[in-house]
């Protein structure tokens, strides 16, 4: 499967709080901003530097700096939870924004959103923080890819699901992915098992 899996002592316990049924919204927000941190700095160690010489107090010494900044697309409205950590790491980065909607009983994603700053050529990474049957992330791939045909794309999410990683290890097998944990699968009405709830519910305080 194409999926990195990062793992740290931060991910392991961000991931037991975040999957807990009694985590409230705000410990879920803390956890997930949390866990996002170790997940973007594996997704963006390969970006691409730049050497500099920068004057500091006292003497003229090279450094690095980043050759272009990513280009940051949240799946609305759950990928915005980890947009507010990437915006901290890259604060000059652009920010583009695809809303999909879920069908319920067919599962089906829908567009109903698009907005992408024109960046082509600049490195890609797709937030969505569950990557359960693949659709949401196999379309909002194709959005990006029609706007950026020469920019390398990845996918950064919190939670994937076998099913997810095979959808676009099928229909986009360049697009790298990162994620803090594989699960073991999608139950009848395709929710990640043992996953960790609907996140944008959690996240928003919109659970029941």
């Amino acid at each position: 499967m194409n999926a990195q899996l990062v793992e740290h002592p931060v991910v392991f316990n961000a991931l037991h709080h975040l999957r807990n049924k009694d985590t409230d919204s705000a410990k879920f927000r803390h956890y997930c901003h949390l866990i996002t941190v170790p997940l973007i700095l594996e997704a963006t160690k390969g970006l691409p530097l730049a050497n500099n010489q920068t004057e500091t107090p006292l003497e003229l010494t090279n450094t690095k700096t980043y050759a272009e900044s990513p280009v940051w697309i949240p799946i609305l409205r759950a990928g915005l939870g980890m947009l507010k950590i990437v915006l901290d790491l890259f604060p000059e980065s652009p920010v583009g924004h695809i809303g999909l909607e879920r069908d319920e009983s067919t599962a089906i994603p829908r567009s109903y959103y698009e907005k992408l700053p024109p960046c082509d050529g600049q490195p890609v990474i797709l937030l969505d923080p569950m990557l359960a049957t693949g659709g949401s992330a196999a379309n909002a791939i194709d959005l990006i890819k029609k706007s950026y045909p020469t920019s390398p794309v990845s996918l950064a999410c919190i939670v994937a699901a076998p099913e997810g990683i095979e959808l676009l290890n099928e229909k986009h097998a360049d697009v790298q992915i990162f994620t803090t944990s594989i699960d073991r699968q999608l139950n009848n009405i395709k929710y990640i098992l043992p996953g960790l709830g609907d996140f944008g519910d959690r996240y928003f305080g919109t659970v029941g």
